[in-house]
């Protein structure tokens, strides 16, 4: 038996090493599972190395789920198969489309939360879910622009959608500040009406000013350490929530285990101070 999820980090095989020697209490990886769907070779040997040490979580961002069509059957297939090979503890999507015909973009992009939106999405997040034998959490997006057409106010939409499909939630706090700054929300109140009670990961990550935009723009770059007020707003989410599993997210310009080990442990400490994790 593992000890409950606490503070994790998103797993990088620079790290291997630093990350098969760890022993910290409730310490688990996330990974992009589209990075291990192969049929073998170091990388996957590398993940199941780290999913004999550690539980794991996977983290897609192809699934498409927002999309006016299914998931693709073979995505489907493949990420199943690695769902069976690692047992993840976690496994989660984002409120977002990124296929079209066949064709994918490098972006999660954004849509109106219309009544067909949701019960197109709804469809989708149910055949995932069948197909892949497990339930799923579905993260919130950062927004860039302000879109028109919406018949859900984001908060009312994710617990719509729980309530359609049984799925979970992923909250990414830095999501909500980035977006609090690019298209005028308040951050709290987002928070406030959040559906906590479905929420079974968050997300903490850095971000970039996009200097060359009029309104300089906050990026979802997760390439710099967490924010003093994303901090707090974790602080406000787990005073009310509850303590959750949450995962240090760090993509780019990357430091040493070490220090991506002491921001996790910060948010071990706060999690302590709230009792328990899931």
């Amino acid at each position: 038996m593992r000890p409950p999820l606490a503070a994790g980090l998103g797993f990088k095989p620079q790290h291997l090493d630093e990350a098969l020697r760890c022993v910290s209490p409730g310490l688990w990886f996330e990974v992009h599972p589209e990075n291990y769907m192969g049929d073998g070779g170091p990388h996957l040997a590398m993940l199941d190395a780290v999913a004999d040490r550690h539980p794991l979580s996977l983290h897609g961002v192809s699934l498409s789920l927002a999309a006016a069509a299914p998931p693709d059957t073979g995505h489907l297939r493949r990420l199943r198969r690695l769902v069976d090979r690692v047992r993840p503890v976690l496994v989660s999507e984002h409120l977002a489309w990124s296929a079209w015909g066949g064709c994918y973009m490098p972006d999660l992009l954004p849509f109106p939360r219309s009544r067909e939106a949701l019960a197109c999405i709804a469809a989708n997040i149910l055949r995932s879910q069948d197909a892949l034998g497990c339930g799923i959490s579905i993260e919130n997006p950062a927004h860039y622009l302000v879109l028109d057409g919406h018949d859900w106010s984001e908060t009312d939409f994710l617990a719509e959608l729980v309530r359609r499909t049984g799925c979970g939630l992923l909250l990414d706090i830095n999501n909500v500040h980035v977006s609090a700054n690019n298209i005028g929300i308040d951050a709290l109140a987002y928070l406030q009406a959040f559906p906590l009670h479905a929420v079974t990961e968050i997300h903490l990550a850095g971000h970039g000013v996009d200097e060359d935009s009029p309104a300089n723009l906050l990026i979802d770059s997760h390439d710099a350490p967490v924010d003093e007020p994303v901090w707090e707003l974790y602080r406000h989410v787990l005073s009310r929530g509850g303590p959750r599993p949450t995962l240090i997210e760090r993509d780019g310009n990357l430091p040493s285990f070490d220090v991506l080990l002491q921001e996790c442990a910060r948010a071990g400490t706060m999690l302590a101070a709230q009792g328990q994790a899931a």
